[in-house]
């Protein structure tokens, strides 16, 4: 499969605070075992199969970060809801869970990455003809808790879409097939992930609006942990890491990966 990489500078921010402790709360660089947050219940992105033991593009992503932090590490299981809570109240050090970075969540946690850039997109039944965004006109699209991707559509998009909560992607699906919905819409890779796992012939459309970069989420104020992570993601395109978990993940997923954006990082302050 084709890849247009582009070049990653070598070269990652400063340190904006000499040494890691200002008084705050204790950095993830000075710790020696960290407890990362990776969704349980996404195909493909981050997936619980037993016990602790997890799976997914998300996963490994945070596998790798973690060893080029030279940290020991264990997951801890955040749905869409719950990736704020887990970092504010110190149950996990970072969230490496579809968290796409926006400006009121950066109020309340700071992002390193992007770590991935992807986009919206929508899944939708066999024969049901929807391709773009704007034939979500009219329609009924499912909205999970503690996502924003479906009020996206409605408000950013102006599309007068009807949206239908359910708790869960899960519960997205057989309402897809049910018809009780007529659309999933959220990030690709977890439609791609949805998709290939079901087997039944949803369609991803390949819409591709509404960039999503996706971060990985930390405490306020662990600005030396977020320049530490950075580079580690940095290093995760150079040596073809990423691009290796895309395809391994993605690749038979119907999803388009013929070209892989290169993130340009947020900055850590």
């Amino acid at each position: 499969m084709k890849r247009v990489l582009a070049v990653v500078s070598a070269v990652v921010v400063a340190m904006m605070v000499a040494g890691c402790g200002t008084g705050g709360a204790e950095s993830i660089v000075d710790k020696d075992s960290l407890v990362i947050g990776v969704r349980p219940d996404l195909p493909s992105v981050g997936f619980r199969k037993s016990g602790d033991t997890f799976e997914g593009f998300d996963v490994d992503v945070a596998r790798y970060v973690a060893g080029k932090l030279g940290k020991g590490f264990s997951f801890h299981p955040v749905l869409a809801d719950d990736r704020e809570k887990v970092l504010i109240s110190g149950k996990a050090d970072m969230v490496v869970a579809t968290y796409t970075i926006s400006q009121d969540r950066k109020a309340r946690v700071l992002f390193a990455g992007p770590y991935h850039i992807s986009y919206q997109d929508i899944l939708t039944r066999p024969d049901e003809r929807i391709d773009n965004v704007r034939d979500l006109k009219d329609r009924r699209i499912c909205e999970i808790k503690g996502s924003n991707a479906a009020q996206r559509v409605v408000t950013e998009r102006k599309v007068a879409a009807q949206v239908v909560p359910f708790g869960d992607y899960q519960a997205c699906l057989t309402a897809l097939k049910s018809r009780q919905v007529d659309a999933v819409t959220t990030n690709d890779v977890i439609l791609a992930g949805l998709a290939k796992q079901d087997g039944s012939g949803l369609r991803l459309a390949n819409a591709q609006f509404n960039e999503q970069r996706t971060g990985v989420g930390l405490r306020k104020g662990d600005v030396a942990g977020c320049e530490a992570v950075n580079r580690a993601i940095t290093d995760m395109y150079q040596d073809g890491t990423a691009a290796k978990l895309l395809d391994k993940w993605f690749g038979t997923s119907g999803l388009n990966l013929t070209a892989i954006a290169v993130p340009q990082f947020e900055g850590c302050s």
